[in-house]
């Protein structure tokens, strides 16, 4: 079974192909379209450029995913097709009928309504004009699906680091899921904790109360002026001034021989908002209001950078991890799942991996280009639902800006 997924939640224009395997799914061809670039200047996504470029982009995106994935064989190739700054061809014309797509998924919410309707009205015209089942995805359970796509990424996430050897036991990928899980999804518009059952049953025990933890990371970059999007600029900063800290030779100042670290003795201490409740919801709004004040009081705080951004860091994980093992062993689950863009945080990774190993959990991630927004996790996503004919007609399906889940 072949699916084509559509994300446009946000500020990805999206498109992949994925061929259903039992319980996984092997990607066929994944194409995004980033407005990073264009959003940084902001500070954050601005929804009606947002919309624009999803309307320049989506069909350019789809061709590039299905001649990708060798299905859209009758669009003529032109020899020096011109490409726009992620290598997408920049072809206008609408994807011609198609024979080996058995259906599409696309993402119907949460997002931003304007970014949304361009990819739920494209869905919705191809699955009238190719006379195939549409399907309508919650954004976060495409995340969550992200972990069931196939890998083909047999090193070790965490052994990464340049210079660092990982003792770490590792755990086990690409093996038959257990059930019960709990999923920690983490991204820039959410932070849960899911109950998943069995496929398609899921139950939110948890989640944040204010602030997600992505949007804390992009509020304190802009604070202290390091960049946007927060989540990689901050994790970065963070990683000079713990291997500084851990390697202080003067092979590993070389790496960080730009961020002025010039106090270590000094312990920057931040709160850790709720780790200690006794439910399983977030907040980080006061964490954000933490670091501000800190850095107010700190007259030389710009000298200072790295060991702030791993303090915050750090601040965030440790409430994620501490709850999340927490339900694990609440709810009894053999699983435990890390899921969106914040996943992609290596510390988190690493540090939640241990924690869920020495629990005797089995874990599972997604690999790294799966974890922020993408269309194989939506694809992947309604291979699952299409297993259980959860169809929608294409006149009945709708935006959702505020979907649950």
């Amino acid at each position: 079974m072949k699916i084509l997924g559509i994300e446009t939640s946000c500020d990805e224009t999206a498109a992949a192909v994925v061929a259903g395997n039992g319980e996984r799914a092997r990607v066929l061809s994944n194409i995004v379209s980033s407005q990073i670039e264009i959003h940084k200047k902001y500070g954050g996504v601005v929804p009606e450029v947002a919309a624009r470029e999803h309307v320049l982009n989506i069909l350019p995106v789809i061709n590039e995913a299905l001649e990708t994935a060798g299905l859209n064989k009758k669009i003529e190739k032109k020899k020096q097709r011109p490409k726009n700054n992620d290598g997408i061809a920049t072809l206008r014309s609408a994807p011609l009928a198609m024979t080996d797509i058995d259906a599409i998924a696309v993402t119907v919410g949460p997002g931003l309504i304007t970014s949304l309707i361009t990819g739920i009205e494209t869905a919705k015209s191809l699955a009238y004009a190719w006379n195939i089942p549409l399907i309508g995805v919650n954004h976060i359970e495409g995340h969550i699906y992200a972990n069931f796509i196939e890998s083909r990424n047999t090193q070790h996430t965490t052994c990464n680091m340049q210079r660092i050897t990982c003792n770490t036991q590792h755990a086990t990928y690409n093996k038959k899921f257990e059930f019960p899980a709990i999923i920690l999804t983490v991204s820039g518009g959410h932070t849960m904790l899911v109950l998943m059952n069995g496929h398609g049953r899921f139950k939110t025990i948890g989640e944040t109360r204010d602030d997600a933890a992505g949007e804390a990371f992009d509020k304190a970059a802009k604070m202290m002026g390091i960049g946007y999007p927060g989540g990689p600029v901050i994790s970065a900063e963070a990683e000079k001034f713990l291997i500084s800290k851990l390697h202080p030779s003067s092979e590993y100042k070389q790496i960080i021989n730009k961020s002025k670290i010039i106090n270590h003795k000094s312990k920057i201490s931040l709160p850790r908002p709720m780790i200690d409740s006794p439910d399983f919801d977030f907040s980080f709004s006061g964490l954000k209001t933490a670091i501000r004040y800190a850095l107010e009081e700190d007259k030389n705080w710009k000298d200072r950078i790295p060991e702030y951004c791993a303090e915050f860091q750090q601040a965030i994980i440790d409430v994620l991890i501490k709850k999340t093992i927490k339900a694990g062993n609440k709810f009894n689950v053999k699983t435990i799942m890390l899921a969106g863009g914040v996943s992609a945080n290596k510390e988190l990774r690493k540090q939640l991996e241990k924690q869920v190993l020495k629990n005797n959990f089995k874990f599972s991630l997604p690999d790294l280009k799966y974890t922020t927004d993408n269309a194989a996790m939506i694809a992947t996503a309604g291979y699952f639902k299409a297993l259980r004919k959860e169809f929608t007609p294409w006149q009945d399906l709708r935006v959702d800006c505020n979907l649950e889940f």
